[in-house]
């Protein structure tokens, strides 16, 4: 993969960080349906380990709790998060947030930190699903994950919030947004996946930074932008093709992205596009 700049630093540490081991001397190894996952798949997070979790079959294995697009406490938690929280830290006062990984044994939670999450729900609880983290590629899984985070999501937000005011500035995150989708166009015009011929956790994070992209970033970028945003045809022809697997399509809600998008908003939006580069509703018919 090519080199693309960044413009963001890494994210903050998240609050819990449990890991499922490998057997019972682990503390926390896979056992069928001692524990569960609560999810808003509004959030972007929150939508890739539900695709995970529907591409590995668990849903009898490790159930699913999805939670509204919206929190429902003033400080951006969910209530029914809370007692997870507060049975796993002592005098807790952040907000109850999702992803959480919990232990039913336990009633604590296990991590709420999302590649710690990914990676145990491919590496422990696979099943008969796909490999999405093959030991040969983890690297470049790794550098996927980077580019789609540093160089597609946060270029994009960085663009939108700084508006056509500043030409120069404006132009710099749109510079490393458009390398990063050239650099996707060219790997998917070469084969059927991120990787090649096979699906991997990297699919998971691209698909979902390209529905980022196409449904909330899109309002934050000028007409021109949008344009050259749509001028990678295998890159929109994935996203559409993966759109209609159901272990994509199924925690798709675009109105719900929408809300929670508004609810979070503190950019300046600019003249977006007037239409959506994927019909995603038509995509998962």
């Amino acid at each position: 993969m090519s080199v693309v700049p960044s413009v963001v630093p890494a994210a903050t540490a998240p609050v819990f960080r449990g890991r499922i081991g490998r057997d019972e001397h682990s503390g926390h190894y896979a056992v069928p349906h001692r524990y569960r996952l609560h999810l808003a798949p509004a959030d972007p997070d929150c939508l890739g380990v539900a695709v995970t979790h529907g591409l590995l079959g668990l849903d009898d294995t490790l159930p699913l709790t999805v939670l509204p697009a919206l929190a429902d406490t003033p400080d951006g938690g969910y209530a029914a998060l809370r007692p997870l929280y507060e049975a796993s830290a002592h005098l807790y006062r952040g907000p109850a947030a999702a992803p959480v990984l919990s232990d039913g044994w336990t009633g604590r939670i296990v991590s709420t930190h999302v590649p710690d999450i990914l990676r145990d729900l491919a590496l422990r609880f696979r099943g008969d699903g796909p490999e999405l983290l093959p030991e040969d590629r983890q690297d470049e899984i790794r550098a996927v994950a980077d580019l789609c985070e540093r160089s597609v999501n946060a270029a994009a937000q960085r663009a939108g919030e700084l508006g056509l005011d500043d030409t120069a500035a404006h132009h710099d995150p749109l510079t490393v947004l458009f390398a990063a989708l050239g650099s996707l166009e060219r790997r998917l015009a070469r084969g059927p996946y991120v990787l090649g011929d096979a699906l991997t956790a990297a699919d998971v994070t691209v698909w979902g930074t390209l529905v980022q992209l196409d449904t909330v970033h899109r309002w934050h970028l000028d007409a021109a932008a949008m344009d050259r945003v749509a001028a990678h045809p295998a890159l929109w022809a994935y996203a559409a093709r993966l759109a209609a697997h159901p272990a994509f399509g199924r925690h798709l809600d675009i109105d719900a992205l929408l809300d929670r998008h508004r609810a979070h908003c503190r950019g300046r939006e600019a003249a977006g596009a007037a239409m959506r580069i994927v019909d995603w509703a038509a995509a998962r018919a």
